[in-house]
C-alpha cells in the first residue's frame, strides 16, 4: 500500500466505462489497466512526482509539450472545466466511473462542456503552460500537468498504475503505441493472441501472411466481421480490427482504413503480458 492509502487491488474493484478493470501489466512499474493508459509516453518528463512534492505541491507529473497540444483522456468518464483554478490555471477535470479522477493542468483551451462524457483517448483539451498566457497559472514553460485523485481525495501517482513514464523512461510495450506504425514487435504479439485464441497455427514470427490474416479474421467475428475466413484483408476486415481497437482507446471512424489510431488501439490490446 502507498502512503496515500491507494492500492492497485483499490483501483481495480471499480469498473470503468470501457469496460471491467483488470489488471494487464507485469509490474507496478509498467502496469496497464484495460480502459485506462498513460497517453502521454512520447513526451518527456520535465518534472516529476518527487519534484513536485519536494517543492511543496501534492504531486503530479509534468510532460513537456508545445502549447496546443492535443490531450487525450486516459479513461473513459464525464469532463468537468475549472477556469483559473488557482496556481493550476485552466483544469480539465475525469470523473472516471470507477470513483477515481484524472486531472490536466495549465490549459490553453477547453474542448468539450461541463457534463460531457468522452472515450479513453478522446481529446478533452489543449495543452498550455505559456508564462503569462491566460490559463497558465503558476507555469514557467509549456507544459501539462498530470495527475490522479482517489475516491478520498488523495492526489496520486498516475505513472504506478496506468504505464510507463514517456521521455525514454520506459516506453510503451511496442513503438507502435507510440508512433502508430505496426512493426515486427506488435504482429509477434497479434500472433501469441492468435495462437492462444483464435486457432493460430503458423510461427509466431512477426511477419503477417495469409495465416495469421485468416485467424484476425476470426478474432473480429466478435467485432462485427461477417465476411469470408479466407486470409485476405479488405475493409470489412479491417473495419473489425477497428472495433475492437475502440475497445482500447480508438476514437476515430470505423470505415475500413487503418491509420495511426487504429494502429495504436490494437497495440494497446496485444500489449497485454499475455501475449508477450
Amino acid at each position: 500500500m502507498t502512503s496515500s492509502g491507494f492500492t492497485r487491488r483499490t483501483f481495480l474493484s471499480g469498473s470503468a466505462a470501457a469496460g471491467a478493470i483488470t489488471v494487464v501489466g507485469a509490474t507496478a512499474a509498467h502496469a496497464a489497466v484495460a480502459g485506462f493508459y498513460n497517453p502521454f509516453t512520447g513526451y518527456a518528463i520535465t518534472g516529476s512526482w518527487q519534484e513536485h512534492v519536494n517543492r511543496g505541491s501534492l504531486g503530479g507529473i509534468d510532460y513537456g509539450m508545445g502549447v496546443g497540444t492535443r490531450l487525450p483522456a486516459a479513461g473513459g468518464g464525464v469532463i468537468t472545466n475549472t477556469p483559473d483554478n488557482g496556481t493550476g490555471g485552466h483544469t480539465v477535470t475525469i470523473q472516471h466511473d470507477n470513483g477515481y479522477r484524472t486531472q490536466y493542468m495549465h490549459l490553453s483551451g477547453f474542448l468539450l462542456g461541463n457534463g460531457t462524457r468522452v472515450g479513453m483517448g478522446g481529446v478533452v483539451g489543449l495543452s498550455g503552460g505559456a508564462p503569462g498566457a491566460p490559463g497558465s497559472g503558476n507555469s514557467s514553460g509549456p507544459h501539462v500537468h498530470w495527475h490522479m485523485i482517489s475516491p478520498g481525495g488523495t492526489r496520486i501517482n498516475p505513472l504506478t498504475y496506468l504505464g510507463s513514464g514517456g521521455g525514454g523512461g520506459g516506453l510503451p510495450k511496442t513503438a507502435t503505441e507510440q508512433d502508430g506504425i505496426p512493426g515486427t514487435v506488435m504482429w509477434k504479439r497479434v500472433q501469441n493472441w492468435l495462437r492462444l485464441e483464435q486457432g493460430y497455427t503458423g510461427p509466431v514470427d512477426g511477419a503477417p501472411g495469409t495465416n495469421t490474416y485468416a485467424a484476425l479474421q476470426r478474432g473480429v467475428r466478435a467485432y462485427g466481421y461477417n465476411g469470408p475466413i479466407d486470409g485476405v484483408m479488405g475493409p470489412n476486415s479491417w473495419a473489425g480490427v477497428q472495433r475492437l481497437a475502440a475497445r482500447w482507446g480508438y476514437t476515430g471512424p470505423i470505415d475500413g482504413v487503418m491509420g495511426a489510431n487504429s494502429w495504436r488501439g490494437l497495440a494497446r490490446f496485444v500489449n497485454q503480458d499475455k501475449y508477450d
